[in-house]
């Protein structure tokens, strides 16, 4: 099967995501989008989500996060949608681009894309995230 980038709107996005992610709510704003599609009969296979980054320290208005990722399970559709989102984010001036990744996803998809590794465990623990005020 052959993939193409296609852009795609939020709301097809988050319904995209939200089938297989029942626990990711919704993105309620961001900066771009976009999507892989069969090149054949235009099935959606898989999207991506750009927006501000979620840390406010990492917000300065240049960066930019893949808030969210989601594919069936298509080959390749995670590598050519972090690949078109850095792309598109990168044309549109962003600098840094962020994205996260469990300890368990071995990041194939993201060094295909051009991502670098900045740190392990940058979250802190799962502890830590409901504890703040």
């Amino acid at each position: 099967m052959a993939l193409r980038v296609i852009p795609c709107d939020l709301k097809t996005a988050n319904e995209f995501v939200r089938r297989p992610h029942r626990h990711s709510r919704p993105v309620v704003g961001h900066k771009l989008a976009v999507g892989v599609a069969d090149e054949d009969t235009g099935t959606l296979h898989g999207v991506a989500i750009v927006g501000r980054p979620v840390a406010p320290r990492l917000d300065n208005g240049q960066a930019a996060e893949v808030t969210r990722l989601c594919t069936d399970g298509t080959r390749n559709a995670c590598s050519m949608l972090y690949g078109a989102a850095r792309r598109a984010a990168r044309a549109l001036g962003h600098a840094p681009i962020y994205t996260y990744t469990l300890p368990d996803e071995g990041g194939a998809s993201l060094r295909a894309a051009g991502f670098k590794l900045d740190k392990e465990d940058a979250g802190g623990s799962a502890a830590m995230w409901h504890s703040r005020e």
